[in-house]
């Protein structure tokens, strides 16, 4: 009891300023004191009680914050949308059809550049225009398809420019 109640003052301002606030303080100093009286004689024929105090506060400080990293509050108001795709990743129902209804130049450049995966320079070169056309002509396909997918399929936005949702349509018979 000598050796702790001559560190013990110490030994609470290292740890709350570590804590940060006055309970968890508590807390940590009364587990230290635990794990100092669980020691029984051991405890008295340490050489340095002071450096093993530290010792054991560093260690359950670090396990106290690797468990409080580890568990991150959730606000009681969280909705889980695990199941529910987002709007535009379902949007992906209504692009056959909306393709299908658009030009043949626009059609052809989408399914190459956009869903193929052909790079614009290669696109350029197969078409025998300049790069700078073929990039004119994929934006100005992207363009048209997103106004036809906005009507056609009714898509809204949210303030963020972001689908938020549409109306889908059954694929062509």
């Amino acid at each position: 009891m000598t050796a702790w109640h001559r560190h013990e003052g110490e030994l609470r301002a290292w740890v709350r300023g570590r804590m940060g606030n006055a309970p968890d303080t508590e807390d940590m100093v009364q587990e230290l004191f635990l794990k100092a009286l669980r020691q029984d004689k051991k405890f008295c024929e340490i050489s340095n009680a002071r450096a093993w105090l530290f010792e054991v506060a560093r260690n359950a400080l670090a396990d106290r914050l690797r468990l409080k990293k580890e568990q991150v509050e959730l606000p009681d108001d969280l909705v889980s949308e695990a199941n529910e795709l987002a709007a535009v990743d379902s949007l992906a129902v209504c692009l056959p059809r909306a393709l299908a209804e658009l030009s043949e130049e626009d059609r052809e450049v989408i399914t190459l550049c956009d869903l193929e995966g052909l790079n614009q320079e290669d696109y350029a070169r197969i078409k025998g225009i300049s790069l700078p056309g073929a990039k004119s002509r994929v934006q100005r396909a992207r363009k048209r398809l997103r106004e036809h997918l906005t009507q056609a399929c009714q898509v809204r936005f949210d303030e963020a420019g972001k689908v938020c949702c549409f109306v889908p349509r059954a694929p062509q018979a």
